[in-house]
């Protein structure tokens, strides 16, 4: 799963559709991990670092994590459908 390449996100969690002027607002876990997202990482790598930075169970991670990807297709920020990893 990718973002579209115009989706913007701030340092403050403000991410932004260009195509639609609509806006939207993340938590600082969901910033960083669509920050690696959109650095091409895979979500092992992705899980590793949020992990390594964040207190955070693998259980929990793995749920906010699919539950973000679902957000953002819902939203229209991906390019392409989810697949479950």
């Amino acid at each position: 799963m990718k973002l579209k390449s115009n989706i913007a996100i701030s340092d403050n969690g403000f991410l932004f559709n260009p195509e639609t002027g609509d806006s939207y607002t993340v938590n600082p876990v969901a910033r960083d991990i669509i920050r690696l997202m959109q650095n091409n990482m895979t979500f092992d790598e992705i899980k590793m670092i949020i992990m390594g930075k964040y207190e955070v169970s693998d259980l929990v991670l793995d749920r906010d994590y699919h539950d973000l990807i679902r957000m953002l297709e819902i939203f229209n920020l991906t390019v392409e459908p989810h697949e479950h990893e």
